[in-house]
């Protein structure tokens, strides 16, 4: 009983606990042997805890360095938040080898004891005072002196297509400039001859941001590497585990019934509704039946933790598509949560044109084809929903499926 991993209902999975994922860990090192990364994921479906397994557990000579870039709105606060960072997870590697005769480094680790908790970024904000005129100075002199270093280094820069969304919003100039730079450092030297190695992510998908600003040419260079949902295999596995595990009775068709609800799987939603049905055991303690597992789906997706999870797929249509793609966008999923099986394009289609003429908008018909044929395929990329078959579109996930319905259909 010691050995069973916890439920895991709010923070990421602890990388000592992850699991489902050893092939893809095992692919992602394969290729950052010569490749830089793109790991998409929706939120919610393991992409941080993966990341973290990587910074915590790394292969092939690399030191990792981990940062989240969501709130980030400039190229400064993005070498300042890396170079903190890395001062937290290697500090004796930055003081004797990235500081050397580095005086805006060396000045700021003479100053960290003065200053206290975060003294190293407040100093290195202080070194220079027109740090966002000088980024790429700075930014060409910290990956100068990692690589003089010979040191492999894997950077880790989660949610990064929120910070260049951000960036976008305060200037759009200054966003391909950064585009322009970063593709530079990517390219040169190659990445098989380059001692660093970048692996971004996000859970709004990268190229379909950067296509919406234009800029998408700026990232092509990395290989995309989306997180793969765990199969029915695994979900079946994860509750013989945390059920049986823990000495809790339960029919045959529990593990298939939980499968079914759950559609394409939010881990999260999956450590929830199982770990409710253990709890429903220890309060009752008698056999679980599919029954309970359809009770408990239920009352998860009106659970005040569920909907606060949840509400941010609804929000984030309204924080990141424009105006005519927004409306469209909300139209077709309220269409496809009340459809059993899905809907077919053309059906889609219909729903997208209804939008347009109650706006009073009004496009040629190849037009109108091609804004839905946008949309669709933005909703495909930001893991709203999937081509079930041929033509046929449903949710991703059965747990959003059923929270949109009840509250946005």
């Amino acid at each position: 009983m010691s050995s069973l991993p916890e439920f895991y209902t709010g923070a990421p999975v602890d990388p000592v606990d992850l699991r489902f994922r050893e092939e893809f860990v095992a692919e992602l090192w394969e290729t950052l042997r010569t490749r830089h990364l793109v790991l998409t994921a929706a939120r919610r479906t393991g992409k941080t805890s993966v990341m973290d397994h990587l910074r915590d557990h790394p292969r092939n000579g690399f030191s990792t360095v981990l940062i989240n870039v969501q709130d980030l709105t400039h190229p400064a606060d993005f070498f300042q938040g890396l170079l903190d960072a890395f001062h937290d997870a290697h500090p004796d590697f930055v003081r004797d080898q990235l500081a050397a005769g580095w005086k805006l480094v060396g000045g700021a680790l003479g100053k960290v004891g003065e200053i206290g908790i975060g003294g190293f970024k407040l100093a290195l904000r202080q070194s220079d005072p027109d740090w966002r005129e000088n980024w790429r100075q700075h930014g060409d002199r910290f990956l100068k002196q990692a690589r003089k270093t010979r040191v492999r280094i894997l950077f880790i820069v989660d949610e990064l297509p929120d910070m260049l969304l951000n960036l976008s919003r305060e200037d759009a100039a200054l966003l391909r400039e950064f585009l322009a730079w970063f593709r530079t450092q990517r390219l040169n030297p190659a990445p098989a001859k380059d001692s660093i190695r970048w692996l971004v992510g996000g859970s709004v998908n990268l190229a379909g941001t950067l296509d919406g600003l234009g800029q998408v040419d700026l990232i092509n260079d990395l290989e995309d590497i989306p997180l793969p949902p765990l199969t029915d295999g695994d979900i079946r596995a994860f509750v013989t585990e945390m059920l049986g595990g823990r000495g809790v009775p339960y029919q045959e068709d529990v593990p298939p019934r939980i499968v079914s609800r759950l559609g394409r799987p939010i881990p999260l939603f999956m450590q929830m509704a199982t770990q409710d049905l253990y709890r429903l055991w220890k309060k009752e303690q008698r056999e679980i039946v599919a029954s309970d597992v359809d009770a408990i789906f239920e009352s998860l997706i009106v659970s005040p933790g569920a909907r606060t999870r949840l509400q941010h797929y609804y929000s984030r249509i309204r924080q990141y598509y424009a105006d005519r793609k927004r409306s469209i966008s909300y139209a077709l999923l309220g269409q496809i949560s009340v459809c059993q099986s899905g809907l077919g394009r053309a059906a889609l289609l219909q729903v997208t044109d209804r939008v347009l003429v109650d706006s009073g908008i009004e496009l040629p018909s190849h037009e109108r084809r091609q804004l839905f044929n946008q949309v669709l395929l933005d909703l495909e990329n930001d893991f709203y929903v999937i081509e079930v078959k041929e033509g046929i579109y449903d949710f991703a996930s059965g747990v959003l499926k059923s929270w949109w319905r009840k509250y946005y259909a």
